[in-house]
């Protein structure tokens, strides 16, 4: 019977990764998939969908700021995505956090704000608003971290421990990282302190390097086994084509683990293709040693440090850890899935400022009436865009409309290729940032519309400063007085530089 089983769960894991057309395996998500290899979810974590195609519970919770309320986030359709209309109507008077991220297996392996630990003071919950997508054509959220931001578990069950052979996946970005330390997700500490060499077990994401040469910018996949970030036995990179998967908005970051005398690490593009192996081979032989065997304790971090050094940035889609190794098959397929599932795909709304429509900002003044606002080095700037421009300028010069993170009645505006960033005035000129979850970030990153004061489009008034108003002035972008002491503050052709054409957006 246990070879007739194995034998069932081989045909499974076949027909989902060549695409053999099985009503099981259509219906098969990532935990599915790892169970019929015989390879089990022990936690499964996800803002963005269900990881089981027979899940039906909560995703994660939410509490409100302006009273302290709670609220479960669940799906739309059992095995489907999350209803982020429910958190938009619950939190729409005020704002909310991420308060847990449900673990979907029997295990329970619930993720909850992290306390203080030995390299950081205790963390707060992450903004619930700071990083909208779109996913199997909803829209949704994922968890956006900044420091001082991270969740945990230390009583976990099912959880590899003392050399226990265990995989792990999570959906991440490439454009929202640092060099600081850890952006990790899977096995750590019960304690929230460093206890000595192998003691983690987690995937770590990033630009740091901790033992050179690292080959490129990064951000690389890297395995974080307790005092170091290791791309191979002996840290530092022996793979010169593992040069980062940045920019990447979507990256699929993997770690698999013996315990004893192996790991890998892969990564991949969760919009498209397959992964790729960027190690292979022996724990790490450095630091003293300590990492063959592992001793691995079973908590479950997210988004910091196994002794919660949490200066990092990072963005989480979903997640899970595995009893045991996973069959290449199974990560190939489960990689299949997550493409497609679109993260990042079109919103299916265009031209219009109705929250999640897609589009693109046109300058109306006569000189520069093919210039479109656009991101380039995280600045915001206006630049001749057209039908035979790069790829790049279109996804930098395409703008998702998203409700007015300081004001509902307002807008903000969410990079396209750079998920969760949104233009923000600082020192009055615009900016690409990253959504911190501050009220200061907030009433930047808001502006409200109204008729365009040429008398043609239409003009943004800053949410803060409501007498400036969205102009460009020699190529920048600033929130402009109709005369002042700056320079953008000056009055020619003040009217026509602050009234925009809102087109159709230039990303397909």
């Amino acid at each position: 019977m246990a070879v007739l089983a194995a034998l069932s769960a081989l045909v499974t894991v076949l027909a989902l990764t060549v695409g053999v057309p099985r009503a099981e395996a259509a219906a098969a998500l990532p935990c599915d998939v790892y169970a019929a290899a015989g390879t089990p979810c022990v936690a499964a974590h996800s803002l963005v969908r269900a990881l089981y195609a027979s899940y039906s519970g909560a995703l994660y919770q939410v509490r409100r700021a302006s009273d302290g309320a709670t609220s479960d986030i669940g799906l739309l359709s059992t095995g489907g995505y999350a209803n982020a209309a429910a958190q938009d109507s619950f939190c729409s008077a005020s704002t909310c956090i991420v308060t847990t991220i449900y673990d979907q297996s029997t295990r329970h392996n619930d993720l909850t704000v992290e306390g203080a630990g030995g390299a950081g003071a205790a963390d707060v919950g992450a903004p619930a608003d700071a990083l909208p997508v779109t996913a199997g054509g909803h829209q949704v959220y994922g968890l956006e971290i900044s420091p001082g931001m991270g969740y945990r578990d230390n009583t976990t069950s099912g959880v590899a421990v003392n050399g226990g052979a265990e995989g792990m996946y999570m959906v991440t970005s490439g454009t929202h990282v640092n060099g600081a330390c850890c952006f990790d997700y899977g096995n750590a500490e019960t304690n929230n302190k460093d206890t000595g060499n192998g003691h983690m077990d987690a995937i770590n994401f990033g630009t740091e390097c901790w033992f050179s040469p690292c080959y490129g910018q990064g951000p690389w996949v890297q395995a974080d086994l307790e005092n170091g970030l290791f791309q191979s036995d002996s840290g530092y990179s022996k793979n010169t084509a593992n040069t980062g998967s940045g920019p990447l908005p979507f990256v699929t970051a993997l770690l698999k683990n013996n315990g004893q005398n192996h790991f890998a690490l892969k990564s991949g593009n969760a919009q498209s293709g397959t992964l790729t192996t960027s190690y292979s081979g022996g724990e790490p032989t450095v630091n003293g040693g300590g990492y063959t065997p592992l001793h691995q304790e079973g908590a479950i971090v997210l988004g910091t440090g196994g002794d919660n050094s949490n200066g990092s940035l990072g963005s989480f889609f979903e997640g899970v850890m595995t009893s045991g190794i996973p069959t290449d098959a199974a990560d190939d397929a489960v990689q299949s899935n997550i493409v497609s599932v679109g993260y990042g795909g079109a919103t299916g709304s265009t031209g219009s400022l109705t929250p999640g429509s897609e589009i693109s900002l046109r300058a109306t003044t006569a000189c520069c009436t093919t210039d479109y606002v656009r991101h380039q080095d995280n600045a915001a700037v206006v630049s001749p865009i057209t039908s035979s421009s790069s790829t790049l300028d279109k996804n930098d010069a395409t703008w998702i409309v998203r409700r007015g993170l300081a004001s509902s009645s307002c807008v903000s505006f969410e990079s396209r290729n750079y998920p969760g960033d949104f233009l923000r005035h600082y020192n009055f000129k615009l900016t690409r940032q990253p959504m911190d979850g501050t009220a200061q970030f907030r009433a930047d990153a808001t502006f409200c519309p109204q008729t365009g004061k040429s008398g043609t489009g239409t003009s943004f008034a800053s949410y803060n400063y409501p007498t400036r108003y969205l102009r460009h002035y020699n190529l920048n972008v600033y929130v402009a007085g109709d005369g002042g002491s700056n320079a953008w503050d000056s009055a020619t052709s003040w009217t026509d530089d602050v009234s925009w054409a809102v087109s159709a957006p230039w990303a397909p």
